[in-house]
């Protein structure tokens, strides 16, 4: 839910009208008030070098703050929920007094009026949904791993998971889009909640599951990318749910549905396609096999993520937005058939970049997991995705064992209806035919594709590598350059640009 972004100065309870004039002159400690934001639940003051935020004390029955006790309440928490993943920016809760001269003051002596949660100041242009261009390549994949990190440390919750949450979710969508009456077109909007109930119950065994197997936890709740700040860099999520444990306590994959939904909306495919693969191989660190099969939901979770946009923007009067995200949502829920590609050839041959540039291209958004060999591999050592790892772990055992896991993997995504690109060597044949093989045992479409280049290409390539999970350098290149492939039946392609070789074999994986 975007709470915080409603017209400005919206209906309701009123500042007390000399509190409002103190604050507006600098709260006692600092210039005037540069620029005050009204929200439907908070009055924000943003001053030079710091931001004070207050909570109005409104009830719309999923937030309550209406007495000075709860905005208290609501204040620490959103202290407590934001101080992991943004400790810079939340500095703490401030008591606002009535001094006994009938002043005002942050803390001290007096009677307390009111709670403030102060906060650094940023630049409020420095977000992402000002700068959506930012989300792709190392980017979005950091991106992707970083809200993985934040899930594996979120503690347990349980109040929106499991089948009941959605369906929560869900009637409060029905209601809201069904007020917005000759705004949408009622006969999509049915079709629309029809569907995603029929899909709730589909699921409700596997959503249940994953409420008992942990995925359920105290998350951000907010994510989109108006509540990702970037500085230096680096992505930083703020503004977390701190009100309403049913829409913070949910499943780490619904979580992430807000952002890939978002991308989508916004046409950065690619940018969704990377963050969920950096999200999946960081989050494979903390989590059992069990989360693979969570990508059966994916979809649906975009699709309430994306109905809920559709009704705040009715009613914010954006009918236009409103229209574009039902549309959006209903794509999310037709049926796609996965499919298995693979990718192989020497260190240096591009497979990586392949992988990533086909990945976006199939179905359902925001499209395939790539596996790659190099990435399993520090998984199975333990070890971040760009540490080097030692010889050892590139012994013939070790290497068998990296693809029995890759194809483990590769199952269980495709068993949840999801397509996957495999990105290997597969430099021997046994392993190029387990690849074929697991598709045709399981009846899904299968395409491979060879990379080759000249020996001097495939080495300067590997020269100028930095930061990245293969640890391939040239002397491993030589001896790739040694053994023998045997019979490729595999489409063989040249060292073509990745965006030219991917259209070409877009027929192939339409």
């Amino acid at each position: 839910m975007n709470r915080d972004r409603p017209p400005a100065r919206p209906p309701g309870p009123r500042l007390e009208p000399a509190l409002e004039r103190w604050l507006m002159a600098g709260a006692g400690r600092a210039e005037p008030c540069q620029r005050r934001i009204d929200t439907s639940i908070s009055w924000v003051f943003l001053y030079p070098e710091f931001a004070l935020k207050l909570k109005r004390p409104v009830d719309f029955g999923f937030v309550d703050f209406t007495t000075l006790e709860k905005r208290r309440w609501a204040a620490e928490r959103e202290l407590e929920f934001n101080r992991p993943s943004a400790p810079d920016i939340y500095r703490a809760v401030r008591s606002v007094v009535r001094t006994a001269e009938g002043d005002f003051a942050l803390g001290g002596e007096g009677e307390v009026i009111d709670w403030a949660l102060e906060m650094r100041r940023f630049d409020e242009t420095a977000v992402l949904s000002e700068r959506p261009e930012l989300v792709v390549g190392d980017f979005a994949e950091a991106l992707g791993r970083r809200i993985a990190q934040m899930h594996a440390r979120a503690p347990p919750g349980s109040k929106g998971g499991g089948a009941q949450g959605l369906r929560d979710v869900a009637v409060s969508n029905a209601r809201q889009l069904r007020q917005l009456g000759e705004d949408l077109d009622a006969a999509q909007v049915e079709r629309l909640l029809t569907a995603t109930d029929k899909a709730i119950e589909a699921h409700a065994g596997l959503l249940d599951a994953r409420l008992r197997a942990g995925f359920v936890r105290r998350c951000h709740g907010d994510l989109h990318l108006g509540n990702i700040l970037v500085e230096n860099g680096r992505a930083t999520p703020f503004d977390c749910i701190e009100f309403n444990d049913a829409l913070s306590e949910i499943d780490v994959l619904y979580d992430l549905a807000f952002l890939l939904m978002d991308l989508g909306f916004r046409g950065k495919e690619d940018g969704a396609s990377r963050a969920l693969n950096g999200w999946l191989d960081e989050a494979a660190r903390s989590f059992g096999p069990d989360l693979w099969g969570g990508l059966a939901v994916l979809p649906l979770f975009q699709a309430i993520r994306a109905a809920v946009r559709a009704h705040v923007c009715g009613h914010a009067g954006d009918a236009a937005a409103a229209r574009r995200y039902l549309d959006l949502a209903e794509g999310l829920l037709e049926p796609a058939r996965p499919m298995l590609l693979a990718v192989g050839g020497l260190s240096g041959s591009g497979k990586s970049t392949l992988a990533r540039v086909l990945a976006p291209l199939l179905r359902p958004f925001p499209g395939a997991v790539v596996l790659r060999s190099d990435e399993i591999r520090k998984r199975l050592w333990g070890k971040g995705p760009r540490d080097p790892l030692p010889r050892r772990a590139y012994t013939e055992r070790a290497s068998r064992e990296v693809y029995a896991a890759m194809l483990r993997v590769a199952e269980l995504c495709l068993r949840a209806d999801w397509p996957v690109v495999l990105d290997a060597v597969f430099l021997r044949a046994d392993q190029r035919q387990a690849a074929e093989n697991l598709a045709g045992g399981l009846q899904l479409s299968f395409a491979g594709t060879w990379l080759e280049a000249p020996a001097e290409v495939l080495e300067r390539r590997l020269a100028g590598r930095s930061g990245d999970a293969s640890d391939a350098d040239a002397r491993v290149l030589r001896g790739q350059l040694r053994q023998d492939p045997g019979p490729i039946g595999w489409t063989r392609e040249g060292a073509a640009e990745p965006q030219a070789l991917a259209r070409a074999l877009s027929g192939r994986v339409a």
